[in-house]
């Protein structure tokens, strides 16, 4: 086990270090500056802003600058949002975004898990025709326009939920149910389609020809074995929760990261498009290495060599 970790952390380094370099390379060549206007600055002027923030360096030390404060902990400051350092934007609105993307996930795994079960039990039957509709239907549907919905009916119609603001059980719930509403369906159709495959494995059989009750067939045999398709996509569909979240914060007036990441690519600024990349791909890599851990939980034969 120690070496598995040690030997996905250091993995997991590498993919940050390759983003990082990445992004860093395409900031720099593409047209265009962060301080680029209309209306172009005196040269005296851009030349000072410039040399402030370290943009008239040649670009191997500005980047040798930043990695060098990564690893103080300093992200550097933010071009648009004066005064503020990218390290405390990210404080400040990340855990909102991860929430956010959290209790969407938590959503998606409560509701596919009995859609997907009632689906693959009543196969071509009108209960199974019934969850392939509701699950197609959240695939289909953009989240900006299951948001505009949710809220007219249940905030302005019946007045159940907020439509706006954030901290209140009552704002929670409808962007929990828009943002992960589309993962809710894919999980749905995967775990149909895992189970189905289960079902028609010969372990099932035998245990129908023990006598077994159909539902200690579906949850303690063909669940377990079915839930591993599911695990394997656990990890970036949160990372994809948490990163993909901006129209569901614009629809809400959300206070989380994403409308900084848009601010921050429209505005060219540099520091905070870096810092939220690296933020997100962390999520990621942590993500994915917490599902790679559970798969020896959820199936015994699989070692983590």
């Amino acid at each position: 086990m120690a070496r598995f970790l040690v030997k996905r952390i250091v993995h997991g380094l590498a993919v940050l270090w390759v983003v990082i370099t990445l992004t860093f390379i395409l900031l720099r060549i593409t047209p265009g500056g962060p301080f680029d206007r209309e209306r172009r600055l005196p040269p005296e002027v851009m030349a000072n802003i410039e040399a402030k923030y370290h943009l008239d360096e040649p670009w191997l030390k500005q980047y040798g600058r930043y990695l060098r404060g990564i690893l103080e902990g300093d992200l550097g400051p933010s071009y648009k949002y004066l005064d503020r350092n990218v390290s405390d934007i990210i404080a400040d609105t990340f855990p909102t975004s991860a929430l956010l993307g959290i209790l969407a996930l938590s959503f998606a795994l409560i509701f596919s898990l009995p859609v997907g079960l009632c689906a693959a039990a009543t196969r071509n039957r009108w209960a199974d025709r019934g969850c392939v509709f509701l699950a197609t239907l959240g695939i289909s549907l953009p989240n900006f326009i299951l948001g505009a919905v949710l809220i007219w009916f249940f905030s302005l119609k019946l007045g159940w939920f907020q439509a706006g603001r954030w901290g209140q059980l009552s704002s929670v719930v409808l962007p929990m149910i828009t943002l992960g509403a589309a993962s809710f369906a894919y999980l749905s159709y995967l775990l149909r389609s895992a189970l189905l495959e289960t079902l028609s494995e010969d372990f099932i059989r035998t245990a129908r020809a023990k006598g077994l009750r159909e539902i200690n067939v579906l949850f303690k045999h063909a669940l377990r074995n079915s839930f591993i398709p599911v695990l394997t996509v656990l990890g970036p569909l949160f990372a994809a929760l948490v990163t993909g979240s901006f129209v569901v914060e614009y629809v809400f007036a959300i206070p989380g990261m994403g409308r900084f990441f848009i601010t921050a690519v429209a505005d060219r600024d540099y520091p905070l498009i870096m810092g939220v990349t690296l933020v997100y791909t962390t999520v990621l890599v942590c993500a994915n290495l917490l599902v790679d851990l559970l798969y020896s939980l959820v199936d015994p034969r699989i070692k983590t060599h």
